[in-house]
């Protein structure tokens, strides 16, 4: 079965198409089978104008329509669109999805940030983890940042604060946020035992990448530090060279950094395992169980 996901975020807009091999006697497997990003940055427009520019509209109904003539070719017949941060903020943003919808047939749903949250604890990280630890999973992205906390393999909480890169870079985060996602954390996994941190994003990802950790090894809180610290040393131009970076990862690293450091601060949290995802492969997952119901329902 092949199904598909758009995630459109304030930093990118991402393609997922995942094969899941369905199994009798275990859990199915998901194999990406392609992972497309183009980097829109719709949130520079939104978290400073307050809605989203037609050039910006332009591109993105055209990486719609590109990725419209992926699925064709692929064949995929159940996809899963959504939308999140700056699309949730853009004034316009109901006239945007609407043409999106007009001229490539994909309609697009904008997520809460609490919905965002449960979609990212579809991927069912805390099933390959020790049921007996406590587990943050950070989601860091360009308009806000999920936080999911697991204890003793039960769900504490899922919760999003308008906490991200672009936000950050476009000064638009006060110290009374950053106070409020402190206060929350501290208060939250207070009493819990050795709080262990899971990372998605891209950022995150370039990051262990860069480590050479391998597959499976955490990172420590302070090897973070350490790369905020080289980063922030640095200017764009120099972090793309030195160490091989897009324009686009190179301006929003330091800022995701940071917010990875302190989230993992206030939890008491001194490593960070990275397993490769994020929100396009909770809906995938969402998807598939969706399917599967439907499945249920007209056999």
């Amino acid at each position: 079965m092949k199904l598909a996901a758009i995630d459109i975020g304030s930093n990118a807009a991402r393609l997922l198409i995942t094969d899941v091999v369905e199994y009798s006697n275990s859990k199915p497997e998901f194999i990406k089978t392609v992972l497309v990003r183009v980097p829109l940055r719709l949130g520079f427009d939104v978290f400073e104008k307050g809605e989203i520019s037609a050039k910006k509209i332009e591109q993105l109904c055209k990486t719609i329509k590109a990725y419209r003539l992926l699925l064709d070719v692929y064949g995929i017949k159940h996809l899963k669109a959504c939308a999140t941060s700056a699309m949730r903020d853009a004034s316009n943003a109901a006239q945007v999805l609407q043409r999106v919808k007009e001229e490539t047939g994909v309609s697009v749903k904008i997520i809460s940030g609490e919905e965002e949250a449960t979609l990212i604890y579809e991927n069912h990280v805390a099933d390959y983890m020790d049921s007996k630890e406590s587990y943050l999973y950070i989601d860091v992205g360009g308009g806000s940042t999920e936080l999911t906390f697991f204890s003793d393999g039960e769900l504490v909480f899922k919760k999003s604060f308008n906490i991200g890169t672009i936000r950050l870079l476009k000064d638009q985060v006060k110290d009374s946020d950053w106070n409020e996602m402190k206060d929350f954390l501290r208060q939250q996994t207070r009493g819990h035992h050795h709080v262990t941190a899971i990372g998605s994003g891209g950022n995150i990802n370039k990051v262990f990448n860069l480590s050479k950790r391998k597959e499976g090894k955490p990172l420590h809180l302070d090897l973070l530090k350490e790369y905020y610290k080289e980063f922030s040393e640095l200017t764009i131009e120099q972090r793309m060279q030195q160490f091989r970076l897009r324009e686009d990862r190179a301006d929003v690293i330091v800022p995701a950094l940071q917010v990875y450091m302190n989230a993992m601060r206030w939890a008491d949290a001194e490593e960070i395992y990275v397993p490769k995802i994020g929100l396009a492969d909770g809906l995938i997952h969402t998807l598939y169980d969706e399917v599967g119901e439907k499945k249920s329902v007209t056999s």
